[in-house]
């Protein structure tokens, strides 16, 4: 069963016969190979020939042996048509050494449009950034939204059921195969989409010697969500549980999880000095139900998972992220698109006390400021800042609740 996923495939329809190269990223199993299908099938049912897209997936058994640059240009040599416009529609491309200059190559010399997918946020860099500046096009993807769980599930937003949907997506996450899969095998699909990230995504690609020692890293993270850390403190706490682990160290495998686009690090942001600062960052795991994988089950920190949800969903509506500091209090994220700026407290539940608002209310601009908590309120707001539950700002089209 495909998932349509219309979001992306509207931004892959208006870039259609562009000159930029469609670049779709994001962690395995998210929906890029998905994606590239349902962008094949949207042609075909708008009146494109068969014989003018070539699909190639180079993780399917008849590719594995392409994999340099030259068995790539054969490839195309056998494929292509100097004669008519073609759709090149490239599945998991980092897998080919020097694809780039070979992509480039079909880009200058063929009547083409071109959208590769890649598991690596490093293909994005070095010689691709070289070859094709300002000719190509990055579309993140992630797993399902809360909203997208929702129509998989086949479950109205209007329903009495959201309130439990919303748990199991908290618990399971939105990677596809684990929201159609049966209750039962859950957690065996959620550990295998796990372990091949580990694997084949920061192990193999980084050279890791050790994966025990990155298992330990990432469960710690995952444990961690939302909480300031850095390489040096990270090491210390690991040695203290038998875990022998340099800094250094630390701080390579953060770069190769973050690569892989399981971890995402957000920098903190000094909102009276107007900059950002060198010391410690926070890390959101890119999917709630890896968490699960990566703690062994077990249950944790609650405005934390929440924060975790909050995140990725403001990554997905297209906001750049920092953590704000105002001398010694903490706002969870400044959002900024574009023009507009926004200040985002996220909390389980409301204290007795105003320590969630008061944050909130010591930024003095208009700048939108809103609270985000799991529980439903008879109020909506708080000293004028909104509060709202995360289902109802999940479920917001328009992103302008509280406004």
């Amino acid at each position: 069963m495909l998932i349509n996923r219309p979001t992306y495939l509207n931004q892959l329809i208006k870039l259609r016969d562009t000159d930029l190269v469609k670049v779709i990223t994001g962690v395995r199993r998210s929906g890029k190979s998905v994606l590239l299908m349902l962008y094949r099938n949207w042609l075909q049912q708008n009146g494109v020939a068969d014989d003018q897209i070539v699909y190639v997936n180079f993780e399917d058994f008849d590719m594995e042996l392409v994999r340099t640059e030259q068995q790539l240009h054969q490839l195309f040599e056998q494929k292509l048509k100097r004669n008519q416009h073609t759709y090149i529609l490239l599945d998991e491309i980092q897998n080919v050494e020097g694809w780039q200059r070979v992509v480039n190559g079909v880009r200058v010399s063929f009547d083409c449009d071109i959208v590769v997918t890649g598991s690596n946020a490093k293909m994005l860099s070095g010689e691709l950034a070289t070859l094709l500046s300002g000719r190509y096009v990055e579309i993140p993807i992630y797993p399902l939204s809360f909203r997208e769980f929702l129509t998989a599930k086949e479950i109205s937003p209007d329903s009495r059921q959201v309130d439990r949907a919303f748990r199991e997506y908290e618990q399971f996450g939105g990677f596809p195969a684990v929201v159609l899969a049966n209750d039962a095998v859950k957690d065996q699909v959620l550990q295998g989409i796990y372990d091949a990230v580990l694997l084949n995504d920061v192990s193999m690609r980084g050279g890791v010697r050790d994966p025990s020692v990155l298992r330990t890293l990432v469960g710690f993270l995952a444990d961690n969500t939302g909480q300031l850390i850095q390489p040096t403190k990270i090491s210390n706490i690991l040695k203290s549980s038998g875990v022998d682990v340099s800094p250094h160290t630390i701080n390579r495998y953060l770069t190769l999880l973050e690569d892989a686009f399981l971890f995402s690090r957000v920098r903190q942001y000094d909102l009276r000095g107007k900059q950002y600062l060198r010391t410690a960052g926070k890390y959101f795991i890119i999917d709630p139900g890896l968490r699960r994988s990566a703690v062994g089950r077990r249950e944790g920190n609650y405005s934390n998972q929440l924060e975790n949800i909050v995140f990725i969903e403001l990554l997905r509506r297209g906001y750049r992220l920092s953590v704000g500091k105002l001398d010694s209090k903490e706002i969870d994220f400044v959002a900024r698109k574009i023009d507009q700026v926004m200040y985002v407290q996220v909390t389980y539940a409301l204290p007795e006390n105003t320590h969630e608002t008061d944050n909130l209310l010591m930024i003095k601009d208009n700048y939108r400021k809103i609270v985000i908590t799991q529980q439903h309120y008879e109020f909506d707001s708080v000293a004028g800042i909104p509060i709202i539950n995360v289902v109802d700002w999940l479920l917001d089209d328009g992103d302008q609740i509280g406004e």
